[in-house]
């Protein structure tokens, strides 16, 4: 990732308390900042994952496409091709590091991963769940995204892996092409950028919970009134205990 500057960091530091709070942004800063509020928490992730390589991979329609509780995530693998790929333009190696993680190969042509999402906590409600995440609006080349987990003491977290166990996050940009759009026979939902980390998991973490505030580069050629976040939490055993989405939609001109 590259370095992020000091004005933008500054731009993305005055918005930071509503992105992470989930308050409204005020009408003075920035249009267009978005955040999973409101939305159902995922109960099934999809991911997808097309070579780069395979051009008809994007054309044709899936086989089967889930319903409205699964997250949808379409990964662009590099291949033998390379620059020269028909998707290279979108390929990341971050799909491939999610390969790896999920213990696949790259494809030659597609592969699909389908991961369940333990149960929210009875706590959390229905159109809430212990993750939350969030966007900001562009600035230049970047987005300021967020990530916030607030485990509660029946969430299922502490006891799907050991007490004091690290937790992982993703968090991925997102661009949604519509069917059609650019050729391809369904909507798209692809993962333009990916960041990773590690929350440790001290006694007084546990109870408050974890957050990070992150600026993430557009790519070139993603369209930024396409763009979205989604995020997810791992325990120690790879359970994925937790998943939000956030699909923002831009102003009209």
């Amino acid at each position: 990732m590259r370095p992020f500057f000091t004005r933008r960091s500054a731009a993305l530091l005055s918005i930071a308390p509503a992105l992470l709070a989930g308050a409204p942004l005020p009408a003075s800063a920035f249009s267009g900042a978005c955040a999973s509020d409101g939305q159902p928490p995922p109960r099934v992730l999809v991911e997808r994952f097309l070579s780069a390589d395979c051009e008809r991979c994007w054309a044709e329609a899936p086989a089967a496409l889930p319903g409205d509780s699964a997250v949808l995530l379409d990964w662009i693998v590099p291949g033998r091709l390379g620059d020269d790929a028909p998707l290279s333009a979108a390929a990341t190696r971050d799909a491939l590091a999610r390969l790896e993680a999920l213990r696949r190969s790259p494809p030659s042509a597609t592969d699909t991963a389908v991961t369940d999402v333990l149960p929210a906590s009875r706590g959390t409600g229905r159109n809430a769940g212990p993750l939350r995440v969030g966007m900001g609006p562009p600035l230049n080349d970047y987005v300021g995204a967020t990530v916030a987990f607030t485990p509660s003491p029946v969430n299922n977290a502490p006891r799907t892996a050991r007490p004091r166990a690290p937790l992982a996050f993703t968090l991925v940009l997102i661009e949604t092409v519509p069917a059609g759009a650019e050729g391809n026979a369904a909507e798209r939902h692809i993962v333009r950028n990916a960041l990773q980390g590690t929350w440790t998991a001290d006694a007084g973490m546990r109870k408050t919970g974890w957050s990070e505030l992150r600026p993430m580069r557009i790519p070139d050629g993603a369209r930024v009134e396409r763009l979205g976040v989604v995020g997810w939490v791992q325990d120690a055993v790879g359970n994925v205990v937790a998943a939000a989405r956030a699909r923002c939609v831009a102003d009209p001109e």
